[in-house]
Order: C-alpha cells, then structure tokens, then sequence
C-alpha cells in the first residue's frame, strides 16, 4: 500500500508536520473526495476487513465503503503519516432514540494535548476533530460536543436549531479492525442493519452534502436542502458525476 497514492486520491498533499489543523484538512478532503457508501452490501459483495483488499477498492478502484472500510484504512494512513492514532468502537443511536447493535461502528482518536475524535466514515456528521474536553465546534453540517457520560463512556451530540442529538456512544478503548468482524457481518446481511435497504451513497462538499439514497439525491448547501426523483438513467449519470462511481464497475 502506496500513502502518497492514497494522499492523492482525495487531493491531499504529503504533510512534514504533526499538527491539528493538518488533521483537519486531511479528514475534510478524505470526506469531501471518498464516499460513504454501501453498494456492495446491496449488491451481496462480501466486505473483508483486510486492508489491502479495502486499499484495492478505494485507491485503485476509487471506491468508498462505509465505517470499517473509511475508518480502517484512514486509521492506517494516519499512523503511516506519524500520528498517535488509534480505532475504537461506538454505537450508534438511530433517529427513534433506540441503540443499533452495540459496538458495530469503528472510529479513530487521535492524541494531541488531548484525544480527539476522527470520523471518516459515518456519513452525515462533522467533517472535523472533536474534542473530548467538551468543547464545541461548529461546520456547515452543525455544532457538535462530545459529552462524558460516566467514567467509561462518551457521546458524540450534534445541536441543531437548540435540539440535541445523540449521534453515537464511545469508550476509548483501543481495537483492532478484526474486532469489528461480526460488525462487519451484521452490517452487510441482517435485516435490521440500516445498510441492507437502499443504496446509499454520500459526499460532504465544501459548503454542505450530497447523498443519494436508492433513486432520490438531495444536496445540502448552507442549511438549504433540495431533492428531485431519478431516473435509472439519472442515478447512473449520478454515481459518476458527483461520486466518481462507475456503474459499470458494481457487480
């Protein structure tokens, strides 16, 4: 696996130094340039929590993946580039208030002064580090905090327009991508994984977000949403335009 044609598949540039804000451009333009997405679920490919086979995909074959796939590989680029990073376990609170399965998302803490939570992989959230100081911080896609709930555990919560939510909950305990094997497996087969519904495809931009969901896109620009019905023909032109997808390419 090549760091410098990793960089360079999401426009990023070989860093000299450590710092945060180094940090940060890297997880946006990872974000901004590699999708979440969850075709090869739908399309009853097997995902292998092997990171020559993801590196494969999202390199070479300018795929995204979701959390394991993001996730995993960002982590082996961080720590290739010299950061202290380490991926751990979360479960996510859906939009009901009720808990997936426990543990089933991977993400990264990088440590400077203090941890910070590094999430290239779940979609609709903050494009930045967070902190788990409790301090908050705000992008177009809302404010965020990460909250401690007791002497293990974390939450990540997003504010918007004076509602909280809870996104996920987290210890920083270290893990292996091995460890999220039956993750992996729930996530791509169950019926009640949210993955095994619709296609599901998504991008932060620099101002906002572009998701399509089975044949529906809706960008998000500034705090605006538009959505319109596509076509076959539309989704296909879709993938490639704004994702960088070939159809061509899914089995």
């Amino acid at each position: 696996m090549n760091k410098e044609k990793y960089l360079a598949r999401f426009n990023a540039s070989a860093i000299q130094e450590y710092y945060l804000q180094d940090l940060t451009e890297l997880q946006s333009l990872h974000m901004q340039n590699i999708p979440f997405e969850n075709l090869d679920v739908m399309r009853h490919v097997p995902i292998y929590l092997n990171l020559e086979k993801i590196y494969e995909k999202i390199v070479n074959q300018r795929r995204g993946g979701y959390c394991y796939e993001l996730n995993g590989l960002f982590h082996w680029l961080l720590s290739q580039l010299g950061y202290q990073a380490k991926l751990i376990s979360a479960t996510v609170q859906r939009p009901n208030g009720t808990w997936a399965k426990a543990d089933t998302h991977a993400a990264i803490l990088v440590e400077f002064d203090t941890l910070y939570l590094v999430d290239a992989g779940f979609g609709d959230s903050t494009v930045s580090p967070i902190p788990l100081g409790g301090e908050r911080h705000t992008d177009h896609s809302g404010t965020y905090r990460i909250e401690k709930v007791d002497d293990v555990y974390y939450d990540l919560i997003r504010e918007n327009e004076e509602n909280e939510k809870v996104l996920y909950r987290f210890s920083t305990d270290e893990k292996q991508l091995v460890d999220f094997h039956e993750g992996c497996v729930f996530n791509q087969v169950s019926k009640d994984s949210s993955f095994t519904h619709n296609d599901l495809v998504t991008r932060a931009t620099q101002n906002g977000r572009i998701t399509l969901s089975d044949h529906q896109l809706t960008r998000s620009e500034n705090g605006q949403k538009t959505k319109i019905e596509l076509s076959p023909a539309d989704k296909r032109n879709v993938l490639k335009r704004e994702f960088g997808i070939d159809p061509d390419s899914l089995k």
